[in-house]
């Protein structure tokens, strides 16, 4: 292990992105001053797996490492759909998933928004042809593209939907 240590510090080969440093940085203050104005400090987001091949779920578990923290920015998970201001939905919608999906949606307070993230909501990605594919009735509010998309991606995603509030 001091072998593995001694070479990356005799090389200075980092894995610090430098650049992305500084945007991440601009990115968390206004994220943080949108939440401030728009929902009194806290923003609670319910991630709902409507059918997904989990991909974008492990992007989403990235969001709460120390690297991104969005905890820290007053963003935060939650269990509950009644707890919830923002829907979270990846995957396609599932005729298994497709009720339970609803369930969650109406059990949100008022007023509610859904955020759709990555491909397969928007153009039901490789499984179109499928025939366990319910399809998307939901009314999307904002769209987050990728397959899956990177936790960067995510974050701006939600910096842009909390732009159009």
């Amino acid at each position: 292990m001091l072998r593995f240590w001694n070479k990356r510090l005799k090389n200075k080969v980092f894995t610090e992105n430098l650049e992305f440093d500084k945007e991440i940085i601009e990115i968390q203050k206004e994220i943080k001053d949108k939440i401030k104005k728009h929902f009194a400090g806290s923003l609670a987001i319910r991630m709902v797996d409507s059918g997904s091949c989990n991909a974008c779920e492990a992007e989403c578990n990235a969001l709460s490492n120390p690297y991104y923290d969005l905890e820290r920015l007053g963003i935060h998970f939650v269990a509950s759909p009644r707890h919830a201001d923002v829907m979270l939905v990846s995957g396609v919608m599932t005729m298994n998933m497709y009720h339970h999906v609803w369930d969650c949606y109406n059990q949100m307070p008022s007023p509610k928004w859904v955020i759709a993230l990555g491909d397969c909501m928007k153009d039901l990605g490789e499984f179109e042809k499928t025939y366990a594919i319910k399809g998307n009735d939901l009314k999307i509010d904002y769209f987050i593209p990728g397959c899956p998309p990177e936790p960067k991606e995510i974050i701006k995603g939600i910096l842009e939907f909390l732009k159009t509030l």
